[in-house]
């Protein structure tokens, strides 16, 4: 099963959506999957289940357990201020190291309001994964300007969606 993780805690937030959408084309594709979102996270985690608390807080550890089942993830990655939100970072850092995405394999998409895509975000991931040992699909789709290519929820731009089909198939295959 590929686990999707919103990589935002914001209520209502684009990457939900776009998760939701991934979701749906790794369906039509056959494919399992399970959308982990960030505001699921324990309030109080980063006190009660990082360094000195791993493992203490049963909330966290749940979290913990259903991202480490996985073998293959899509991380939707929305760009906050030139990379990517520090919740999803904090995330990182409380899975255990290095084993949770060592071998492991990544497919990222990264969201702007501008027309950057998130490219310096996903760039950024990238570097900490393959510090982790995790192997990251080389197609990324970046997806700018996003609210202007959305409508109803749904994406309206005909080349976003071309690339998440094809991001969904190499992953697939990866």
């Amino acid at each position: 099963m590929i686990k999707i993780i919103v990589g935002t805690n914001r209520q209502n937030s684009v990457s939900k959506q776009i998760a939701e959408i991934v979701q749906k084309i790794l369906l039509e594709k056959g494919a399992e999957s399970e959308i982990l979102e960030l505001i699921d996270l324990p309030s109080d985690f980063i006190e009660t289940a990082l360094y000195e608390n791993n493992g203490k807080n049963e909330a966290y550890n749940a979290f913990h357990e259903r991202v480490a089942s996985g073998k293959k993830f899509i991380f939707i990655v929305p760009e906050y201020n030139g990379s990517f939100p520090g919740i999803l970072k904090t995330f990182i850092d409380g899975m255990t190291y290095p084993n949770t995405f060592r071998n492991k394999k990544a497919a990222m998409i990264g969201i702007s309001s501008g027309v950057g895509g998130g490219g310096i975000a996903l760039s950024h991931l990238t570097d900490i994964f393959h510090y982790l040992g995790m192997h990251v699909l080389a197609l990324k789709p970046k997806l700018a300007k996003i609210e202007q290519n959305m409508s109803d929820n749904l994406l309206t731009n005909k080349l976003y969606i071309e690339l998440l089909h094809s991001q969904a198939d190499m992953l697939l295959e990866f």
